[in-house]
């Protein structure tokens, strides 16, 4: 059944994010934490993650703006560690609360909390037009950098950030996009080996066929979703995404889920 569901989720995310602005993991993590603990699910939808942002990376990379990408990446690096290392911290706390509901016992520790909590926030941004157009002066590069690393290695929510940031940068549109998927794909390297830390190696390799099939799936979504990108409107996918992850956003932070 989670083969099924997450590369079923991975497909129609890569397509989604073509128009919303979603990243990848933003949707997929979602998934994994249906059938994995938080700390886990975390690593594997980093994997898929990078994988994804290396196909993007080697079709648009040329592109990338090398100053910004290590003026705002080299900080995001740092503070990725930061971040990864509070999920294990929050991880290996006990459940902040425990309850019962239709005959069935749901714990809420600190990470689904707090993931719940960034999910809520991020599709908030989708629903708010005043936050979809934000954009922060380029002088604050490296402060973004730390921001988006930092959420990038707690839960891998850093796109949103991290396109706010460099709207200003005075990219051209293949250069804002390649220079945001070489820092992702630097953060995505930093956090995967921060979790190495934690994680035993026999995660990966027991779950090995089922990130191979997520990331196929992805690949399949990228190239399906734009065959669709004029039949469909940005703001319509940004409402329906948006809808899915508020009551994501609930379930996982109530304990639902878990």
């Amino acid at each position: 059944m989670e083969v099924i569901v997450i590369c079923l989720v991975a497909l129609m995310a890569s397509g989604l994010t073509l128009f919303s602005g979603f990243g990848l993991g933003t949707l997929l993590l979602p998934a994994f934490l249906l059938f994995f603990p938080a700390e886990i699910a975390v690593g594997l939808t980093a994997i898929v993650h990078l994988l994804n942002n290396f196909f993007k990376l080697a079709v648009l990379g040329k592109h990338a703006n090398l100053r910004i990408v290590l003026r705002f990446g080299a900080p995001a690096v740092v503070a990725a560690i930061g971040g990864a290392s509070l999920l294990f911290l929050l991880a290996e706390a006990p459940p902040v609360l425990r309850y019962e509901l239709l005959g069935r016992e749901h714990a809420i520790t600190s990470v689904d909390f707090l993931l719940g909590l960034l999910i809520f926030g991020f599709a908030l941004v989708e629903l708010i037009p005043s936050l979809t157009k934000l954009q922060i002066d380029q002088k604050y590069l490296p402060m973004g950098g730390v921001l988006s690393g930092f959420f990038g290695g707690l839960s891998g929510h850093q796109g949103a950030l991290r396109s706010a940031f460099l709207l200003h940068a005075g990219l051209t549109k293949e250069a804002f996009i390649g220079t945001g998927v070489a820092i992702a794909c630097l953060i995505d390297i930093t956090r995967i080996i921060s979790y190495a830390n934690h994680l035993a190696l026999s995660a990966l390799q027991e779950n090995l066929a089922l990130v191979s099939a997520a990331t196929a799936s992805a690949f399949v979504g990228v190239f399906v979703g734009s065959r669709l990108v004029k039949k469909v409107t940005m703001r319509t996918i940004q409402l329906i995404v948006a809808a899915l992850l508020f009551v994501v956003a609930i379930g996982i932070g109530s304990g639902l889920f878990t």
